[in-house]
């Protein structure tokens, strides 16, 4: 199943609810709102459900692993993570993400009596499908996933030296056009 993300908030408290197959495209829409979000005045937690959730691409997890990160210096809290799935509870432990979330299954979270989760609307996906900035985006998601343990490091180094690469590669030939059209 293609994925989706909806957001909503209540009072302060935001959700990214995931559906399906959540990937890569998704991610610009993803960082636009985890960037408002986290800017608005009233913001005071982020929950992440991921109960609808089929898979997370890794490029998704080094997002979600950014935004915990921003949530924890802005409010001294990990945000909270709802995974009732054990497969993606695998991937996630193994990616240490135990680390930047608190995760709980669905009748945890009830058992918390935190709020209820609002609907919430479907975030647009591949808003931002531009090479340059989905590449970038890539390439600094796995970079955090790598900054999270050593085992995420071996694992994605030589992935993002090659898009490093590629990058430099195409920066140097667009400069080599220009160069050529001005002459």
């Amino acid at each position: 199943m293609q994925g989706s993300i909806c957001a909503g908030d209540f009072q302060g408290t935001h959700v990214l609810r995931f559906h399906g197959d959540v990937r890569v495209g998704q991610c610009a829409s993803l960082d636009a709102y985890c960037d408002r979000m986290v800017q608005d005045p009233a913001f005071h937690a982020v929950v992440v459900d991921l109960q609808s959730t089929e898979n997370l691409d890794s490029t998704t997890l080094g997002c979600l692993a950014r935004l915990s990160i921003r949530v924890k210096k802005l409010n001294q809290r990990v945000p909270t993570l709802i995974c009732d799935s054990d497969n993606l509870h695998r991937v996630l432990s193994s990616m240490g993400f135990q680390d930047v979330f608190m995760i709980v299954d669905r009748a945890a979270y009830d058992a918390l009596s935190l709020p209820a989760l609002p609907k919430g609307i479907e975030l647009p996906a591949g808003t931002d499908l531009a090479m340059e900035s989905t590449r970038a985006r890539v390439i600094a998601a796995h970079k955090q996933l790598m900054t999270m343990n050593e085992r995420n490091a071996e694992t994605f180094k030589d992935l993002v030296a090659a898009l490093e690469q590629e990058d430099c590669e195409q920066q140097a030939g667009e400069r080599a056009d220009v160069s050529k059209a001005e002459v």
